[in-house]
């Protein structure tokens, strides 16, 4: 709690110092980055504050998904903070996938001296003379950019850009090293602020929802997006259902949201979602813009059924759009006006036969579906699931449900593979060490899976279900459905990751499994580890995902000779 205010008591301390007082007087407990000479003395001033932890992490890349996956884990803002240069530039991609999920992030960039700008300093990103603009290159993948050149700048900045951050997407600083290594005069009582300055959020105006659901006569569909986990409104939908009697889905990175009797939305979702909104009287979109990846398939039905939505963003979809920044408040709101309006209760998990069903294949290496199948069995029902890209992360938002008391987190924004190696450690230090699992493929392994490390360095309960098909399996897909499969850029050398892993990590508890009855027991050691485990799983890279694309008859690009030629072997 913070100490009162008295008048006219001021004190002089280091601009750093007053940065990580500040994040964690504003409720931040942990900073994620990697070091660097123009980021050095915001660390030192970490080091020396009880209340902030500071995480290094082996690529600004992944520090950038720690800092996401700490957030969506629901610790609120996450941050990160890298040094100039090389290592700024690392960071976009991440938080690239921050601003376009619309995840609160700060990073906080160091630059060189600001004495130096234009003169040809090494890492010169001032913008001068010919020199790379850091701030108009961070711009566009933020909600709120400012480049800080003195003390007195930065007393603004911040809180302004904590606000702007907690409105959904990233906020970035550039602060050069001579300014962090500055004073400012402020007023502090035992090093505390003058002010805080938080996020302003505005509930709806429901009243259009709320009328067009009491007049309503007939069934209604809910589509629940990934603002209801950021606003903490699980409950409220919930009740909102209730009241209604809706039937729900999700789109992908909302499956922990609620138990959707629909199952997923979308190019990886479930076939009764779009039959059923056909038969609706109204479709509800709740916290979601419903981007392509959690749409395809419903235009049709969403231009015939009155639609609405509500949240933060106006979906992609033509609807009747309330805006609400709190969606706690606002479905609350939505309840009390249609609570006189009991409805008959439809739940249930979703229908099996609404799968995807992918061409059966019966090659070497473990299914997908069977595989994803025993993690639901032995997972435990409070573990945060954090999916990556490819194949395998088609897979486990098809067949794998979200934990009861656990978040279910995917990265659809961008996409970057090895997001989740990153994201899940930022979810377990946001959740107090809960034991978090990684779903991810080879191919997002070799790109970021050295964070591994990390986990193994700050004992974190994370383990990491790595699913070994030696390619980029969605492209080798790509390549026989579109091209004939005459060439393969995709396919890797076979390598076996659990004995890899294990011999860079001595007493790490790492493993490969090639048998599907083989891995109910490897994946319950794994769980069962005391810190961070490993389990490879060798599959195959010629089984198609449930995927919605791939499962349509084909149109090939092109109709050369057939040439089954290794293109990587040849290069």
């Amino acid at each position: 709690m913070d100490q009162p205010w008295a008048p006219g008591c001021t004190s002089t301390v280091r601009v750093v110092d007053f940065i990580v007082d500040h994040l964690a007087r504003s409720g931040v407990r942990h900073l994620f980055g990697v070091g660097g000479a123009n980021i050095e003395d915001l660390y030192d001033a970490a080091y020396f504050h009880t209340g902030i932890t500071a995480v290094l992490a082996k690529h600004e890349f992944s520090a950038a998904t720690m800092a996401d996956g700490y957030s969506r884990a629901g610790a609120g803002l996450g941050v990160v903070a890298a040094t100039s240069g090389g290592a700024s530039l690392n960071l976009i991609p991440g938080l690239g996938e921050s601003f376009a999920s619309r995840v609160p992030v700060l990073a906080l960039v160091g630059q060189p001296p600001s004495t130096q700008d234009g003169r040809g300093s090494f890492q010169d990103t001032s913008g001068h003379n010919g020199s790379l603009n850091a701030e108009a290159l961070f711009a566009e993948v933020s909600v709120y950019c400012r480049r800080v050149l003195s003390p007195d700048d930065l007393r603004v900045a911040l809180p302004r850009a904590i606000e702007a951050a907690r409105t959904g997407g990233p906020a970035v600083l550039l602060i050069p090293k001579d300014v962090q290594q500055g004073y400012m005069q402020t007023g502090y009582v035992a090093g505390v602020p003058v002010e805080r300055i938080d996020g302003h959020r505005s509930p709806a105006e429901t009243e259009t929802i709320s009328d067009a659901l009491v007049d309503l006569d007939g069934p209604v569909t809910i589509i629940a997006g990934e603002q209801i986990a950021r606003d903490d409104a699980r409950a409220q939908l919930e009740a909102l259902r209730l009241a209604v009697g809706a039937r729900v889905a999700t789109v992908p990175d909302a499956k922990d949201v609620t138990d959707a009797d629909l199952g997923v939305t979308g190019v990886m979702g479930h076939r009764r979602v779009a039959e059923t909104i056909a038969g609706s009287a109204l479709c509800l979109v709740v916290g979601t813009r419903l981007p392509l990846t959690a749409s395809a398939g419903l235009d049709e039905v969403l231009a015939k059924v009155p639609t609405f939505s509500i949240g933060s963003a106006v979906p992609y979809r033509p609807c009747h759009h309330v805006h609400s920044d709190d969606l706690r408040t606002s479905l609350t709101q939505l309840i009390r006006a249609v609570r006189r309006k009991p409805q008959p209760l439809r739940r249930g998990l979703p229908d099996p036969t609404a799968e995807l069903i992918p061409p059966a294949f019966h090659g070497a290496g473990v299914r997908y579906r069977d595989a994803m199948k025993l993690l639901d069995e032995v997972l435990p029902e409070d573990a945060d699931l954090v999916v990556d890209a490819g194949n395998t992360g088609a897979s486990a938002i098809h067949h794998l449900p979200a934990r009861r008391s656990g978040r279910f987190v995917v990265a659809l924004g961008m996409g970057g593979m090895g997001y989740s190696f990153g994201a899940a450690i930022g979810a377990a230090f946001a959740r107090d060490h809960r034991r978090t699992v990684v779903i991810a493929g080879d191919g997002a392994f070799f790109m970021h899976g050295m964070e591994i490390h990390t986990a193994v360095q700050y004992r974190l309960p994370v383990t990491f279900v790595l699913f070994n098909n030696n390619a980029h399996a969605m492209c080798v897909t790509r390549e026989q459905l579109f091209y004939q499969d005459r060439y393969s850029y995709n396919r890797f050398t076979p390598s076996r990751l659990g004995d890899g892993v294990a011999s860079m990590f001595p007493g790490l508890p790492s493993e490969d499994v090639d048998a599907v009855e083989l891995l109910p027991r490897a994946l319950a050691r794994a769980l069962a580890a005391d810190g961070p485990s490993v389990v490879s799983i060798e599959c195959s890279p010629d089984e198609i995902p449930p995927f919605a694309p791939f499962l349509a008859p084909p149109q090939p690009i092109s109709q050369p000779e057939k040439d089954r030629s290794d293109a990587a072997a040849r290069a």
